[in-house]
């Protein structure tokens, strides 16, 4: 009790009345200082900066119209295969001979390019309409590839023109010569059908594989052109892989969509 009179007694001392009141230490003014220059920056950066989204989906490298399967006109056995598997053939080439009640009759190929795959063998008994070759449409050896990345449907209106891309190829090691570079050059906005994909890349497992998830929509991509790589295209490490792409190559494609200000999500 004789403290607590002390105490009392002390502050109720006019000789303590003209001493400064401390509301905040130094330390607790450097903390509200850099409070509020962080909060005045983030709402700069609410206003005026974007969040970058990407999309990835499934892609494959393959000449810009694509490939075409093949079909036999006729039904019967198959006495001759004329055609070797990667040769690049003229339109109206001949294919493989098949043997019919009526005689024997040559399966030719529809449109110039290269076999990529022959399903028909000799002595194999085969129907009208039986796929008997997959067909890239490539006229020449150095034609340009592209990619097509088979984007799902929800995510095509969001993709701008000319978007960037990045593409991760399946035979390149990706930690070594980094990811290959490329731009959106058309959105098909209709979502496709594993028939329909099948029909593009001549391959029905790869139209079984591209629509597992649902109907994609096939964005085109054109590659960047950089003539100091082995490839001949822009990757984002200096020199690329030390050999060439060749089309049919699968890929994983990561898209830039269109960029959205942060400031757009706190508003009703």
């Amino acid at each position: 009790m004789q403290f607590r009179q002390q105490a009392l007694a002390k502050l109720q001392s006019p000789e303590e009345l003209d001493l400064p009141v401390r509301f905040a230490r130094p330390q607790g003014w450097l903390v509200l200082s850099v409070t509020v220059v962080v909060m005045a920056a983030a709402s700069v950066w609410a206003v005026t900066g974007s969040v970058t989204s990407t999309v990835s989906a499934p892609a494959i490298l393959t000449h810009g119209q694509g490939s075409y399967l093949l079909q036999s006109p006729v039904a019967g056995q198959v006495t001759a295969v004329l055609a070797e598997q990667g040769e690049r053939l003229p339109a109206n080439s001949p294919v493989l001979k098949v043997r019919t009640a009526q005689g024997e009759t040559t399966v030719r190929t529809v449109a110039a390019g290269r076999v990529t795959a022959l399903a028909a063998t000799i002595g194999q008994i085969i129907s009208t309409g039986a796929n008997v070759a997959a067909v890239e449409k490539v006229a020449h050896a150095k034609d340009a590839l592209y990619a097509t990345v088979y984007v799902p449907a929800e995510n095509a209106a969001s993709i701008p023109d000319k978007a960037a891309v990045d593409l991760t190829i399946s035979s390149v090691p990706t930690q070594e010569y980094g990811v290959l570079r490329g731009h959106v050059k058309s959105v098909d906005r209709s979502a496709q059908s594993a028939q329909q994909i099948a029909a593009f890349l001549g391959d029905n497992q790869l139209g079984e594989q591209f629509t597992k998830d649902g109907r994609p929509v096939a964005v085109l991509v054109k590659l960047d052109k950089e003539s100091s790589t082995k490839s001949g295209y822009k990757w984002s490490s200096a020199d690329g892989p030390p050999f060439d792409l060749t089309s049919m190559t699968l890929a994983s494609g990561s898209i830039r969509l269109t960029d959205q200000r942060p400031v757009d999500w706190l508003l009703p």
